[in-house]
């Protein structure tokens, strides 16, 4: 039974819910990303600037500008963990099927080194490319 003013008929606000809390902190995280980035490109990456700094300044501008590239270093350590890892798991084969041994031992791992080629062969079209580039100009 209901009586006026008691609490089961008063409504109380809406909470806030954790969606719109993370909504809240997105539009944030979106604001504040829009105003750094554009205070780091005017204020750090201008090419007047590209002389100026040294140490890990230096490493960072280089970084943001893409003048070192990591991808390089991510695909050596990949491809030592994949074919450390096809080999090892090849060797699950050789008391089921001798046959199916080798040919992810030695396919596998072929196949493995050819696609790690080509995409080291990609990054060092892109350092000649910029070699040249370099050279020309002076």
């Amino acid at each position: 039974m209901y009586t006026y003013g008691s609490s089961s008929l008063v409504k109380s606000a809406p909470a806030l819910t954790s969606s719109s809390n993370s909504s809240v902190v997105m539009i944030i995280a979106l604001i504040c990303a829009i105003v750094g980035s554009i205070l780091v490109f005017v204020l750090f990456l201008r090419k007047d600037n590209e002389k100026k700094y040294s140490g890990f300044v230096k490493w960072l501008y280089d970084f943001l500008q893409f003048n070192t590239l990591t991808l390089d270093v991510i695909l050596r350590f990949s491809y030592l963990f994949l074919a450390i890892f096809v080999t090892i798991g090849s060797f699950a084969l050789i008391g089921t099927n001798f046959l199916a041994f080798l040919i992810e031992l030695v396919v596998g791992n072929l196949l493995l080194r050819v696609v790690y080629e080509f995409s080291m062969l990609v990054i060092l079209i892109h350092r000649n490319v910029r070699e040249l580039n370099e050279k020309t100009k002076k």
